[in-house]
């Protein structure tokens, strides 16, 4: 089965403040954001059909990457992340996805460290337990370390999330019903969240805090991500 990866790449990026859509903000090595993202996706899984949800002055991102599928968020300046998820897992074929927020900038090891969840089709999400950002989505685990909350507010959090995660197979529809149940203004965290709690779906928190990754909201991080390549 081909592996399938989304890129979520929507949004308007107003933190950042480009003229552009921020996966298109160019990077110290002469790539763009989602430059290095599919060169990391094909490096690590070679023929990986990639779907990204695109909004905002999509025309651009159109010209960039002509050859991969799109998925259009027609409310993409209404709406937050679970809107761009769920639109692209409902397009998707049958088999677990690999998706991203099209702001991460990450060290291509990460894909590598994930493979045997993937084979396994579990689901999981890539955390970093070395930092707890206050404005991060964080998480903590039940008893048996799967993700038991999830989200900015979590209390007592054991780390934050990196924004890249994966569905299995198994799972999928499943989180596809909860995506649906959330408010426009959720992200797709949320989704994760209620699919965990209602459905007893074990997620997997799987820590990669030895390697580099950042999503690129401000000057800062952008610096960061420079500063790594």
């Amino acid at each position: 089965m081909t592996m399938q990866a989304v890129i979520l790449a929507a949004g308007m990026g107003t933190r950042l403040g480009r003229p552009w859509p921020k996966p298109l903000t160019p990077l110290a090595d002469g790539r763009t954001i989602m430059q290095q993202q599919m060169d990391n996706l094909l490096g690590v899984f070679p023929g990986v059909r990639i779907t990204t949800v695109i909004g905002f002055k999509l025309e651009l991102i159109l010209e960039a990457f002509p050859d991969v599928a799109y998925v259009y968020n027609e409310s993409y300046d209404q709406t937050n992340t679970n809107r761009s998820l769920l639109k692209a897992l409902r397009l998707s074929a049958d088999g677990g996805v690999l998706w991203m927020n099209g702001d991460v900038v990450f060290d291509p090891r990460v894909l590598e460290r994930v493979k045997d969840l993937i084979a396994a089709e579990q689901s999981f999400i890539c955390v970093n337990t070395a930092v707890v950002g206050e404005e991060e989505v964080k998480y903590t685990v039940d008893a048996d370390g799967h993700v038991q909350y999830l989200s900015k507010k979590v209390v007592d959090a054991l780390g934050e999330s990196v924004g890249i995660n994966y569905v299995g197979a198994g799972d999928k529809a499943r989180l596809i019903e909860r995506l649906a149940e959330c408010d426009d203004a959720d992200y797709f965290e949320r989704g994760i969240e209620l699919m965990i709690q209602r459905d007893g779906v074990p997620v997997v928190p799987f820590d990669i805090r030895d390697l580099f990754a950042v999503e690129v909201d401000f000057e800062e991080d952008l610096s960061r991500a420079n500063q790594h390549l």
